[in-house]
């Protein structure tokens, strides 16, 4: 079981002096701050288009990736004690509507990072639903992803315009039979580029990634997606995105490729900073990293093979005080 040293900020001294330079930035964080009015500035990065460029070359100029101080972790049995004043996250993704045989640990606040459906059919939102309503937590906290095609209403509006339609079931749904499907959800609290507080963290999702075989919430990498991560409000405590930043837990074995967002990854890195971040999207990336500061969870449930076999991943953080 992995142990986080919250009260030094999860930070300890590394020998890698890169390690410190790419995440213990808080002095340099400070001074940008006071730069651009409290708020730090995070750019469109010049290897934005090319992640697996991007990852080799952080890594061989910077040691941005490597260990000790990026590292993966053990997963928390779910049968650990909850220690006192701790809040436990339940996090899981990509389901693709294959439920039924999965065993949901005890915890406080239930996560779904997207892809809970096929194709985000009205049917297939109504089951997950029916399921979340069976599930015993305090808050169930749920997202889109690309898979979730009918919570993209402009997705939709450009499916229905097509001679060839590449989502058949989907491209023959009425407006009116989807353009509320939100609303289908009565037994979570749904996010999409919006936040929540919840036992004293701040809670923000978004649905978007880097586009990705044409489904739904894909962006152009780079300025297009940073429009969206800048809506992320500086002091989030709990980030939820559909796909993984760029060098956590985004590796394609088959395409020998990174899937992660660079713009995604600095802004997480270098403005938000939040003590956790779920994703999930990249079915071989399932696992738990931290990078010395902001534990990263790919929780997706189902194998490259769409099997449900990833059992959901348990984190406990220390609950506010104020609350």
């Amino acid at each position: 079981f992995w142990k986080f040293n919250w009260n030094s900020g999860g930070k300890t001294p590394s020998p890698n002096p890169f390690a410190t330079m790419a995440f213990t930035l808080s002095e340099i964080m400070a001074a940008r701050r006071q730069q651009h009015g409290g708020r730090v500035a995070v750019d469109v990065d010049e290897y934005s288009t090319n992640p697996t460029q991007a990852f080799t070359f952080y890594n061989i100029n910077q040691g941005r990736f490597q260990p000790p101080h990026v590292h993966m972790v053990d997963p928390l049995p779910h049968d650990a004690p909850k220690p006192p004043g701790y809040t436990r996250f339940v996090c899981i993704s990509d389901t693709h509507s294959r439920t039924d045989t999965i065993q949901m640990p005890y915890g406080d606040v239930f996560i779904h990072a997207g892809d809970f459906t096929e194709l985000g059919l009205p049917s297939e939102v109504k089951k997950f639903n029916d399921w979340l309503g069976t599930l015993p937590y305090e808050y169930k906290i749920v997202i889109a992803g690309n898979h979730e095609l009918t919570f993209d209403q402009e997705f939709m509006a450009d499916l229905i315009k097509q001679d060839f339609y590449y989502f058949p079931s989907a491209s023959k749904l009425k407006s009116e039979n989807y353009e509320n499907v939100q609303s289908l959800l009565t037994n979570c609290i749904y996010l999409q580029d919006s936040e929540v507080t919840v036992r004293g963290f701040r809670i923000y999702g978004s649905p978007w990634q880097p586009w990705y075989n044409g489904w739904g919430f894909n962006l152009p990498r780079g300025q297009a997606l940073l429009d969206k991560w800048n809506l992320i409000p500086d002091g989030t405590d709990v980030l939820i995105t559909h796909g993984p930043p760029l060098g956590f837990l985004d590796w394609v074995p088959k395409q020998m490729q990174r899937a992660g967002c660079m713009e995604l990854l600095n802004t997480v890195q270098r403005r938000v900073q939040p003590k956790l971040h779920v994703f999930g999207h990249i079915h071989e990336g399932y696992g738990v990293m931290t990078d010395g500061g902001t534990i990263y969870v790919n929780a997706s449930a189902c194998t490259v093979n769409f099997q449900p076999m990833n059992p959901p991943i348990v984190i406990d953080l220390p609950t506010p005080r104020s609350t």
